[in-house]
């Protein structure tokens, strides 16, 4: 291992690139500004997968505003926190938190799902700075996820590993072979976020996944359940660290969060928004944010 690498790793948490604890409110600003983001993307881009983007919006910023180290100026840094959107079809919700964190331009955005833009509809490397692998074939980004923290365990480097799957990726057989390795392997520097937002392309997930936190407790993982929704209730069960076992969290979803008639809706899977449904969605995360706005004062 080289020593400079090693050093730079060993030091990164000293380096100020982890956002210093932000207050509920700010962290819900931030959630609503990406959600407003994700629904201009899907009407410009007239592309599907809003519902599932919005549903994970609140695990994001708790992830890059304040549990992942990582660092807008130096997005390849050798030393960073490394993160798999595994549900690759959600990248508006990525896109977005990553334009939000600084990674780039908000701007650039408008260029979503364009012929020759660099944000495609489904996430590649080299795309735009921040993105660690290409997915959208679901059930290899756990795979991958586990090499990844194996190669940190065996270089001595001290990076954290955070895979995002979908509840129905978890019908693939290839997130259980992971899931066994990881284990095996002590790879306590692997976290997994699963959004169960109880949807799949095409029904019902719960009566084919089950009770997911009693399968990953069985298969070796400290296991969480959370409210995906709760910013401070991610980040608590983000910030667990137990020894020699990953860290499996279930956030429970809703497929569409923060758009009345979007939520728990299977259509907004496929469907974009008219420009009709885009300023009736806006108006509504406005209207919650002036009302959060009120509440603030009132207290």
């Amino acid at each position: 291992m080289n020593a400079d690498l090693l050093a730079l790793a060993k030091g990164l948490a000293s380096t100020g690139i982890r956002p210093s604890g932000m207050a509920a409110a700010h962290l819900t600003e931030i959630a609503r500004e990406v959600r407003a983001k994700v629904l201009r993307m899907a009407h410009s881009g007239k592309t599907p997968h809003v519902g599932s983007a919005l549903s994970c919006v609140d695990i994001l910023v708790a992830l890059y505003f304040d549990c992942m180290r990582v660092d807008p100026t130096n997005p390849d840094n050798p030393a960073r926190d490394r993160f798999i959107l595994s549900k690759g079809h959600g990248c508006m919700a990525l896109y977005a938190v990553l334009a939000q964190r600084g990674f780039f331009p908000a701007g650039e955005l408008k260029t979503y799902a364009l012929d020759g833009g660099h944000f495609p509809e489904h996430p590649a490397v080299g795309c735009i700075p921040g993105i660690d692998l290409a997915t959208g074939s679901l059930g290899h980004g756990l795979s991958v996820g586990a090499g990844l923290a194996l190669a940190a365990k065996i270089n001595g480097l001290n990076y954290r590993t955070y895979v995002l799957l979908s509840d129905g990726e978890c019908e693939e057989g290839s997130i259980w072979e992971a899931a066994l390795f990881a284990p095996a392997r002590g790879l306590a520097n692997l976290t997994v976020i699963v959004d169960y937002n109880k949807w799949s392309a095409m029904g019902r997930t719960m009566h084919r996944v089950g009770f997911l936190s009693k399968k990953w407790e069985a298969f070796g993982w400290n296991t969480v359940e959370v409210n995906g929704h709760d910013t401070h209730a991610i980040i608590g069960a983000l910030r667990k660290t137990p020894v020699g076992q990953p860290l499996a969290i279930v956030a429970h979803t809703v497929k569409g969060k923060g758009v009345s008639f979007m939520e728990d809706n299977l259509e907004w899977h496929y469907r974009p928004p008219t420009s009709a449904d885009l300023e009736r969605a806006l108006c509504e995360l406005s209207a919650r944010d002036v009302r959060m706005h009120r509440q603030m004062v009132i207290a």
